[in-house]
């Protein structure tokens, strides 16, 4: 099982955070300076990247697709910022729809961002099977463990390794329970005891123990 980090804080307001992750790097990170890279580079943001990227952690940049109303140039722009100022590995499609109507949309956008590297697309929910084909790794569900509780995967999703389950909320005594169910249904996940609006603004206390 591989961990995918969503670290949506910054390394002044969340220093301690970034110290967890430099002494036990994940395999993935997502950076998101402001909903996307923002105007200017963040020399913050860059120093407590180094030790992730020397310790080989795959950075992806977090892009805001606004669920498909976003225009792909727009997208390719970001990317484009995050790999040059920040040394990303690919990019993080968040916000993006689930229904078939747009799913020409996010067929051009992963082929336009393609060259920037690894791609992963988060509709949060199990969405039309042709998403699966767009990307590398797509997230498919988003949303607390009251509900995670309940999930169930389509008969198409078969292969766990296709898929990230990004689980908040959950109680420091649930963790090993929900872990061990994520495993038949996805191979990358993250698990937090945050709560909305911003389950990923901290590093849950647990965060060591997860493998």
């Amino acid at each position: 099982m591989s961990v995918l980090v969503p670290a949506y804080f910054h390394p002044v307001a969340q220093e301690a955070a970034w110290r967890r992750l430099a002494a036990r790097p994940p395999k993935t990170v997502v950076l998101n300076v402001d909903s996307g890279p923002g105007t200017t580079r963040d020399p913050d943001f860059v120093r407590v990247l180094e030790p992730l990227l020397a310790a080989g952690v795959e950075v992806l940049g977090y892009l805001d697709t606004a669920y498909g109303d976003r225009p792909i140039r727009e997208l390719v722009v970001d990317a484009r910022r995050y790999r040059s100022w920040y040394g990303v590995g690919g990019a993080f499609l968040d916000q993006v729809a689930a229904n078939a109507d747009r799913l020409s949309h996010y067929r051009v956008a992963a082929a336009a961002l393609r060259g920037q590297g690894r791609l992963v697309l988060n509709p949060g929910v199990y969405p039309d099977p042709g998403y699966a084909a767009c990307t590398d790794l797509l997230v498919t569900f988003e949303g607390p463990w009251t509900s995670y509780r309940a999930v169930n995967a389509p008969a198409w999703a078969r292969f766990p390794e296709q898929f990230c389950h990004l689980v908040y909320g959950v109680p420091g005594w649930a963790r090993r329970f929900v872990q061990r169910g994520a495993t038949r249904l996805a191979q990358t996940i993250f698990v937090t005891s945050g709560a909305c609006p911003n389950p990923w603004q901290n590093l849950p206390a647990y965060y060591e123990r997860l493998e």
